[in-house]
């Protein structure tokens, strides 16, 4: 076909696509809330009155909620594209599709979705409520982005090794801890500061 027909139609055919995978991450994207906002009875002892109190408690921490279940939800278009390339090019060297689409994603995620988020406020001010798990994160993804130029150039240029890959995945796992550990805290500053309001308004 001519090529003023072709452009039209690859770009019809494109959003298309794009309405597939758009669809398909809202009800992935709806599945995991549903997890996510599962609650639990737990029995509870008020100080003030010496009672045992029922209180209902989500079952997921959200910190490791936004850190895993909706992480991997709103990546699993990149994740799964990359999955397909690896197991197409099987002892091959590896495309360019994963790598583009990982790197891709998270920088969207980190500039432009911040951005947006931001100036989307306008001038009302608001306050981030978890300080420590902010920096934590932040420290994390730019470290992420030093840690793969450093395996893919330095290190080992050109390719992963096993050692990096498991390094990788630690690291993960070092954040999660690390993201969990700050929340605690913050959930146990602010049980302070109500306990000390609670006091001096008695």
């Amino acid at each position: 076909m001519p090529v003023w027909i072709m452009g039209p139609s690859y770009l019809v055919f494109m959003g298309w696509l794009f309405m597939g995978i758009a669809i398909s991450a809202d009800i992935f994207m709806e599945a995991i809330e549903v997890i996510t906002s599962q609650t639990s009875m737990v029995s509870m002892i008020d100080h003030d009155t010496q009672t045992v109190q029922q209180m209902e408690v989500v079952v997921w921490n959200p910190t490791l909620a936004n850190l895993t279940l909706m992480a991997f939800g709103s990546s699993a278009p990149e994740i799964i594209l990359s999955i397909l390339e690896a197991l197409k090019d099987l002892g091959k060297p590896a495309g360019d599709l994963g790598p583009s689409t990982i790197v891709g994603s998270a920088a969207f995620n980190l500039l432009v979705i911040s951005g947006v988020s931001i100036a989307a406020v306008g001038e009302e001010v608001k306050k981030i409520d978890d300080m420590g798990v902010f920096i934590t994160t932040s420290v994390f993804s730019v470290f992420a982005y030093v840690w793969l130029y450093y395996c893919l150039s330095i290190s080992s240029p050109g390719e992963v090794t096993t050692t990096e890959a498991y390094l990788t995945f630690s690291y993960f796992i070092i954040l999660l801890i690390l993201a969990f550990s700050a929340d605690k805290m913050n959930q146990k500053k602010k049980k302070r500061m109500e306990e000390a309001d609670a006091e001096r308004s008695k």
